[in-house]
């Protein structure tokens, strides 16, 4: 296997690329960001420095991945997508001066195995994405989602479950912290908020 960098990419000498990786048109790849086998960058996406990617990772157009960002295997990231690293931004200091590197405080994100993030969803730095939730297009994201859940709004809210195919869990009538998913029948169950595999 090789790697696919488009010519009017910007991928630094810096960065770690895994095989199998093709990154498009545009997209700027900063040092010190580690990106995994398999995975697939689209036009016009920002990777800032030391982001890390796992392997078969989908990031599609316009996606805008700072610093302070890991994604495990398996990761999709939708269109226009932001991920922020700093909850309290400013410009200059209180004294008027431009702040340096050294004055910001850098959160960190980490999106678990399978999850993935809808289009132009904004995810605010200090949270955990849990494994294969699904987080819909346009939330604002601001705090821990679990395993499978499934988050919309502006704020983001937790409204149901989702399967690992996506689709979303019904709750069984006779037992309603017995999950089954309508199309591939998988089944789990929900103790004390943590939904899990049956």
């Amino acid at each position: 296997m090789t790697v696919f960098i488009h010519a009017s990419a910007e991928v630094s000498e810096k960065a770690v690329i895994g095989d199998g990786t093709k990154i498009w048109a545009f997209s700027q790849i900063r040092e010190g960001a580690q990106v995994g086998q398999n995975c697939i960058i689209g036009r016009n996406v920002f990777v800032d420095a030391d982001v890390t990617i796992g392997n078969d990772c989908k990031i599609q157009n316009n996606a805008l991945l700072y610093e302070g960002l890991t994604l495990e295997d398996g990761v999709f990231i939708g269109p226009a997508v932001c991920t922020t690293n700093d909850k309290l931004p400013r410009a200059i200091n209180p004294d008027g001066k431009l702040k340096a590197a050294t004055d910001w405080m850098h959160g960190k994100i980490l999106i678990k195995y399978g999850a993935s993030v809808g289009a132009q969803a904004v995810l605010v730095t200090g949270i955990t994405l849990g494994r294969f939730c699904l987080i819909g297009s346009g939330s604002v994201v601001t705090r821990d989602v679990p395993d499978f859940g499934l988050v919309i709004g502006q704020p983001g809210q937790v409204v149901g479950y989702v399967c690992r195919c996506a689709r979303r869990l019904n709750a069984q009538i006779s037992n309603p912290a017995a999950y089954i998913c309508p199309n591939c029948a998988r089944k789990y169950v929900l103790h004390t908020s943590i939904l899990s595999e049956v």
